[in-house]
């Protein structure tokens, strides 16, 4: 799949309904307008760790370290 503006390719998925290519995280099919399954894998917004960098805006990652400035996730002292 690419993309229809600069035609460069896309990552995406099949619907297990109509078996269509959908761009990766669409929240509907292209093709028949199904919800789209989301991966378990990706953490919800409660489940996130804000950076302890009051003005960051980032979440800390599985590596420990904010995914915006880096800095550690470590809790303040």
């Amino acid at each position: 799949m690419n993309c229809p503006h600069c035609n460069q390719p896309l990552s995406y998925v099949i619907c297990s309904e109509c078996g269509g290519e959908t761009p990766e995280k669409s929240l509907y099919c292209c093709q028949c307008g199904r919800v789209m399954k989301r991966q378990e894998s990706e953490a919800e917004l409660p489940e996130r760790i804000l950076c302890r960098d009051g003005s960051c805006i980032g979440t800390i990652n599985e590596k420990g370290v904010c995914n915006v400035c880096g800095k550690s996730g470590e809790a303040l002292s």
